[in-house]
């Protein structure tokens, strides 16, 4: 037991008045006997034993009434066993993503969350509370109470890391008291390493009821027909659905396509056939579970003709004629010696085709016209020059090239999955006429191959810029030296690397991404891009590279839907935006996952924890009600005992 105010103990030594007046009061008489009192006697010797009785639980009650109350205004207290954590900060951290939407037995996740925080937060706790936007410190509940109940849900997923980044920033000798609220949907374990050991974590780990989804994944190109697209609409279903949904595709808000949807598998792919036209729309499909993933938005922009040129002998460069058309390109060749620098920069992709000296001033040309999002093809030469080969690819990226091979190799391992071969071949085939060449050079990279001989060494592969890729061959493709050029294969393969996919294509970002965008359009200093739609503008952080505009989009938008890029009052083109598909799956089990932590229930849980924890157990009361009590002995010893 302990005491606020020590120093009033010392108050007790007036106990030893009521004992000096208790002595007093018994100090001895001479007695002296009267002959009309003499039958008196028994009486009177009965009477002084009662009295003495009486007076000593008087000094008795009057001794221990002082001491109850010299002893409540000393304050006694027992010490809490966490009271070295009573000083600590109070962080909240709440899950807004759109998984939160779910609903719980109590209603939408995070709805409930906000209530609980607004109804059990006591009034005179300072916090800083912490939601995947938005980020309030060192406040209390009534300063915050219209925020709190503000808060949306957000289009960035749950990221831990982020918020325990920024609580770890707030630097202070106390330690933290952390509460997590989340349903922990796309929570992975490497994600709970960012928590400190030291904070005294709690999660609160709300679940949904009805688990069962079904999401809009992806919409991507799956062939360009004459006059007509062909899209696939890719659709996840979570849990089993036994009932056949509606789909609808829409363009500029207006229906062009519905059909049923039945699920006999988790995955699905539908397709749509629309015309080959500018599309502004989105794909919905209704369901009883989470909302946020049932439309996705995306844009297709009528292709335009891209800017091709080869630079080699132009013998060499005859199959190049027959893949760019004058229908879809814009394409010419030169030789080394006529070449115009000044043309580079208005190219899509550029083909050095199989060039014996690569110039320091064309390596500089190269290097710009990469970093301001052109696709370059590299065909070596018999007599390419290993060093000079070496300094180009080595101020591309991460790759070089070793001795070459005098022999014959078969082409035999196709990369399906890479971008480059994208709605190309309908299924895998592992069985095909495969092309060869005769000399090779060594390629050294940690980049995967496209192409790849039956050694496992590399053919064709890439160095993948954010704006732009790098395709290099590992040997010369002219009919002495190999037959490529009557593969099946060279169609798309050239074709598709002269190709940028955000040209021609299904255009449908990821809000929180960050990929940048390419514009093609001029710039003045003073002039800038904005977003925007009927509900939401914003300015995206922009870069002019010669006649494109390198856009990055960082958090923005707010909310997914079709937008416009405007310069100035004038539309420049569509650009979608859509949520991130992370959290769809609500089936996700957490249960071990958090096994190493506190999980509770609720917030209130949570606080009368740490206030039993960390509050002292206050007993002054005890001894007011002590000193009354002993007050009250005494008026009835006074009364009752004679």
């Amino acid at each position: 037991m302990q005491f606020k105010h020590p120093e009033i103990l010392y108050f007790l030594c007036v106990l030893v008045i009521p004992i000096l007046v208790h002595l007093f009061q018994l100090r001895r008489f001479k007695k002296e006997y009267f002959t009309n009192v003499q039958f008196l006697k028994e009486l009177s010797i009965q009477t002084r034993k009662s009295s003495k009785i009486k007076k000593w639980l008087l000094l008795i009650t009057r001794l221990l009434l002082l001491a109850a109350l010299i002893t409540a205004f000393a304050q006694p207290f027992f010490k809490a066993k966490e009271s070295k954590n009573s000083s600590n900060e109070m962080y909240i951290v709440l899950d807004n993503s759109y998984s939160m939407q779910a609903k719980g037995n109590k209603g939408e996740l995070l709805k409930r969350a906000i209530q609980e925080l607004l109804e059990n937060t006591p009034e005179n706790q300072t916090f800083s509370l912490i939601t995947n936007s938005e980020t309030y410190w060192n406040t209390d509940i009534k300063s915050i109470q219209k925020e709190i109940q503000n808060i949306g849900y957000s289009a960035l997923p749950f990221q831990l890391e982020s918020a325990m980044a920024k609580i770890k920033s707030r630097k202070n000798a106390n330690n933290k008291d952390v509460i997590i609220i989340t349903d922990a949907i796309g929570l992975k374990p490497k994600q709970l390493k960012s928590i400190d050991e030291n904070f005294n974590t709690y999660f609160i780990n709300p679940e949904a009821e009805q688990k069962e989804n079904i999401a809009i994944d992806s919409v991507y190109m799956n062939q360009t027909l004459n006059d007509f697209y062909e899209i696939g609409v890719s659709l996840k279903s979570f849990g089993e659905q036994d009932n056949a949904i509606p789909i609808g595709l829409y363009n500029n808000n207006k229906l062009v396509a519905k059909t049923l949807v039945k699920f006999e598998k988790p995955e699905i792919t539908i397709k749509f056939t629309i015309p080959k036209k500018d599309f502004n729309g989105y794909v919905s499909i209704s369901d009883a579970s989470l909302k946020y993933d049932n439309i996705f938005y995306f844009s297709i922009t009528k292709p335009e003709k891209k800017n091709v040129i080869s630079i080699g002998k132009t013998g060499k460069s005859g199959f190049l004629n027959r893949i760019y058309t004058p229908e879809e390109f814009n394409y010419n060749n030169s030789t080394i010696e006529k070449l115009n620098y000044n043309s580079i920069e208005n190219q899509d992709a550029i083909v050095l085709n199989e060039l014996e000296n690569l110039p320091q001033a064309l390596v500089t040309n190269l290097k710009s016209f990469v970093e301001k999002g052109g696709n370059l093809v590299f065909i070596p030469s018999t007599e390419s020059k290993i060093d000079e080969t070496n300094r180009l690819l080595g101020s591309l990226g991460q790759i070089q090239f070793g001795k070459n091979q005098n022999t014959t190799k078969l082409i035999t391992k196709i990369a399906f999955q890479h971008p480059l071969f994208q709605s190309v071949f309908e299924k895998k085939i592992s069985n095909f006429q495969y092309p060869s060449t005769k000399l090779s050079f060594e390629i050294k990279t940690s980049n995967p191959p496209i192409l790849s001989y039956e050694d496992q060494s590399c053919f064709l592969t890439s160095i993948q810029n954010s704006i732009s890729s790098v395709y290099v061959f590992s040997a010369p493709i002219n009919t002495t030296n190999s037959n490529f050029q009557k593969s099946p294969l060279i169609v798309p393969v050239f074709y598709n690397m002269a190709q940028n996919a955000q040209k021609n294509g299904v255009n449908a970002m990821i809000i929180g991404d960050n990929k940048p965008f390419l514009v093609a359009t001029d710039l003045s200093k003073d002039e800038i891009l904005e977003l925007k739609n009927e509900t939401e503008k914003f300015i995206p952080t922009q870069q002019i590279l010669n006649n494109k505009v390198n856009l990055k989009f960082n958090d923005s938008p707010i909310f997914a839907g079709n937008f416009g890029i405007y310069k100035k009052d004038k539309i420049i083109r569509n650009i979608s935006f859509n949520y991130a598909r992370t959290e769809s799956n609500l089936e996700e089990s957490k249960n071990n996952l958090l096994s190493d932590y506190k999980v509770v229930n609720s917030l209130e849980t949570v606080f009368n924890s740490l206030l039993s924890d960390r509050s002292n157990n206050e007993i002054w009361k005890i001894f007011v009600i002590l000193t009354l009590l002993f007050l009250f002995l005494e008026v009835l010893i006074q009364k009752l005992v004679k």
